[in-house]
């Protein structure tokens, strides 16, 4: 079993930062373009793997109304704390929280769309993780994921650097990693991605924000 501990302490210590960056008007296009790919209706149930402060609650339950059930799932209670004041503030009697390691989701109900954004890379094992996501989803369920990896793109060149000093900044594991994070991170994300590819029909694939955005999302027949 992989020790979670220091991945929790971690994001519990940055809760904070984490949600200022998250909530910052880019990112937050980001979010709302990614959740867009799950095409989620009214009265739909829908899990965000790795909630963090739970900044894409309100763009979820703004897509399945308060019809639906909206349920955020992650490991860290200082950034399920932020998820939870932000749910108590707003009054939303639809959305729940779960603690929990979305590697081994605890979640045992068949939902309509799983949904992760900048997540899949802190897994050692993201193609085994996406397995296991797209087990919970009922006939025709959908999933999609939101992620950051290094860019392939000459324009992009002289801004690698910078990206590879956040990744490092950001990764909780770094210290003692072996290979560069955002090497990691990069062979993480296109391994998930590829996964849903595989595990899913209709499927989409897009590439923005200068190479370094990546979305995927596709229906699980």
């Amino acid at each position: 079993m992989t020790d979670t501990g220091p991945v929790q302490r971690f994001y519990d210590r940055w809760a904070g930062p984490y949600d200022l960056l998250a909530s910052a008007p880019p990112v937050h296009e980001w979010r709302r373009r990614g959740i867009a790919a799950l095409d989620l209706a009214a009265g739909e149930t829908v899990v965000e793997m790795g909630c963090g402060t739970g900044v894409n609650l309100p763009l979820l339950r703004e897509r399945v109304g308060a019809s639906g059930q909206v349920i955020g799932l992650d490991l860290a209670p200082g950034m399920l704390d932020r998820a939870r004041d932000r749910i108590e503030r707003c009054g939303w009697k639809n959305v729940s929280l779960v603690r929990g390691d979305a590697v081994e989701s605890p979640i045992d109900a068949d939902v309509d769309a799983v949904f992760a954004s900048f997540v899949v890379g802190m897994f050692a094992d993201p193609a085994g993780v996406i397995e296991t996501w797209t087990e919970l989803l009922s006939s025709d369920g959908r999933i999609a994921l939101l992620d950051a990896a290094p860019s392939d793109r000459r324009i992009a060149r002289p801004s690698n650097v910078l990206f590879r000093g956040f990744t490092r900044w950001s990764a909780p594991s770094s210290r003692t990693a072996a290979a560069s994070p955002a090497v990691r991170l990069g062979e993480r994300v296109k391994t998930a991605h590829s996964r849903v590819a595989t595990l899913t029909s209709e499927n989409r694939r897009e590439t923005f924000g200068l190479g370094y955005l990546r979305l995927v999302a596709g229906t699980c027949s």
